[in-house]
This record gives C-alpha cells, sequence and structure tokens, in this order.
C-alpha cells in the first residue's frame, strides 16, 4: 500500500506556492498537447478529412483540467508522469467526444466552443459526428496498446466506460436533454451534474491513481476529490453562463436559461448556488488532507474551477 511517506509531488514542483496553477495548466496543456499530438499522429490510414475533424477538436485550445488531474493524481500517489500519459490522453478524448456532440444541433445546437466554430459547423454535421465516434473509440485503443500491463489497461477500460456511458457521462447528457422540459427540480439538476460532468472528473483521478499503482483506499480517496470538483465545476459553468459573455467564455452564453435547462441557477438561485460550488470546493479540499503539502495544487484547483471567469 503507497503511505503518506510514498506520496509526493514528483518532477512537477507541485507544493511550490510561487507558481499560480493557472499558469501550471498553460504550461501542462502544452506538454499535454504535444503527447496528444503524437497519439493522434499515430491513428493512421483514416481519411485525412475525418483526421483532420478529430485533430481540430482534440486539439482546440483547453485547459487540460482532467488529463491534469490523470497526470497529478498518479504522481501524487507516487507513480511516474510516463505511466500516465495514455490513460491522460483516452480522457482527453472522450471529452472531446462529448463537446462535438452536445455541440450538434440535435443537442445543445452550439456555433461557438473555445471561442472557434463548432466541429459541425466547421465541417458539417456528418463528419463531426464521426469525428467524435472516432475518438471515443481511440480513447479505448489508446488504453488497450499503450499500457504495458493487461490487467491494468482493462481496469482502466472499465474505469473509463462506466463513467462515460449510459450511467455516467451520456445518460447526464440524456437526463440534461430530457429536463428541459421538466420544472425546476434541484435533485434533477443535481442528478445530472454527478453524471454529466462529475463521472469524467473523478474517474480521471480514479485512473491517475491506477497509474501510480495506489492501493484502493487512495483511488476511492482521489476518486471522491475528482467528483467534488467536478460538481463544483458544473456549478460554476451554469453561474458563468448567466454571467460570462461569448468572447470571455469561448461559446454563446445565455442558452442554459432560454432552453429551460435543469440548472443550480434556475432551481435554487444565484447565491445558493455559489454556496453550493464553495461546500463542494470544501469537500473536495477536505480530502486531500493526508497528502499534505504534495496536493498543494489541485487544493488550489479546486479554488480556481469556481473563481474563474472564464
Amino acid at each position: 500500500m503507497t503511505t503518506h511517506q510514498d506520496i509526493g509531488c514528483g518532477a512537477s514542483g507541485a507544493d511550490d506556492p510561487s507558481v499560480a496553477i493557472a499558469d501550471r495548466l498553460k504550461r501542462f496543456a502544452t506538454e499535454f498537447d504535444a503527447r496528444l499530438a503524437e497519439y493522434l499522429g499515430a491513428f493512421r490510414d483514416i481519411p485525412s478529412e475525418l483526421q483532420e475533424a478529430m485533430r481540430y477538436s482534440a486539439l482546440a485550445p483547453g485547459k487540460r483540467v482532467r488529463p491534469y488531474l490523470v497526470v497529478r493524481c498518479c504522481e501524487l500517489v507516487g507513480g511516474r508522469r510516463a505511466d500516465a500519459w495514455a490513460p491522460a490522453a483516452a480522457v482527453e478524448c472522450v471529452h472531446a467526444f462529448s463537446l462535438i456532440h452536445d455541440d450538434l444541433p440535435a443537442m445543445d445546437d452550439d456555433d461557438l466552443r473555445r471561442g472557434r466554430p463548432t466541429c459541425h459547423k466547421q465541417f458539417g454535421e456528418a463528419l463531426a459526428i464521426l469525428a467524435g465516434d472516432a475518438l471515443v473509440v481511440f480513447a479505448f485503443e489508446l488504453l488497450a496498446t499503450r499500457m504495458a500491463d493487461p490487467a491494468l489497461a482493462a481496469a482502466m477500460v472499465a474505469e473509463l466506460a462506466g463513467s462515460a456511458g449510459g450511467a455516467g457521462m451520456i445518460g447526464g447528457q440524456a437526463a440534461d436533454i430530457l429536463g428541459e422540459s421538466r420544472p425546476p427540480e434541484a435533485t434533477l439538476a443535481a442528478y445530472i451534474h454527478d453524471r454529466k460532468t462529475a463521472s469524467l472528473f473523478a474517474a480521471a483521478c480514479r485512473m491517475g491513481a491506477r497509474a501510480g499503482r495506489a492501493s484502493p483506499e487512495l483511488i476511492a480517496l482521489l476518486g471522491g476529490y475528482g467528483a467534488d470538483l467536478g460538481r463544483a465545476f458544473q456549478i460554476a459553468d451554469d453561474l458563468l453562463d448567466l454571467t460570462a459573455t461569448a468572447q470571455t467564455l469561448g461559446k454563446d452564453c445565455g442558452k442554459d436559461e432560454r432552453r429551460g435547462k435543469q440548472t443550480f441557477p434556475r432551481c435554487v438561485g444565484r447565491e445558493a448556488s455559489r454556496q453550493a460550488a464553495q461546500e463542494a470546493v470544501q469537500r473536495a479540499v477536505s480530502g486531500l488532507l493526508r497528502f499534505g503539502a504534495a496536493a498543494y495544487d489541485l487544493r488550489e484547483l479546486a479554488a480556481y474551477v469556481v473563481h474563474r471567469n472564464y
């Protein structure tokens, strides 16, 4: 079992308070994007237009919070960063797939994503659907072919499939769409948040811990952190949809309210939503106490997701 004495910061200097979490994410994104581009470049013998659409969405500018969680949770339990790249890329490919499909006219019908035209606006609906399909399949190909330990690869596949499937992210998206025809209901909004967003955050943390060969106790502990982080992240997103601009947020704003989405602000009001986000952050931070200074950046990340304004 990994003990407190075994837990360290890896080579990332994560306990250095002089480095802001936003700067850490930027530096990490540069390193991660190079790895992801390399993986996608090895995905050969497919139509060039399809590969272009995949790369357009998967490599679009972003903070890479989910892959950051994979890598840092691996390091936090004493693992090597090199062992976390494949699962980190797999998580980001699933996330990119979800964004492509969420933006489609039959779903949330968005024209902008990360400050650029959405995939279906750039390449057409059919190619966008296929790019999303190819990315989610590629995620599991990465886990199956880029991990040396077959048992660990199988555990990663099960983890990611469970968090992304009908009982996780995709189920949450279904509940999100179906909830548009219902009156505001806080328990339904929480259900949607847990599946649509928190499930993939939790899986990212658990997959990182698995990559670092953590004990079941630490895997569960970090998964709990990820779930609460995801809840805070989604509530903050709900609030930003009401208060931010398309220019700062990089996507259309105000659509949740116009479509009658089951969001925390609609269900309980803005102030109660801010309080719920802060409570989720406090739960997330409390779950990291046993890691001490080594988890400084993850504690800062929890605060960052609710105070970001873009």
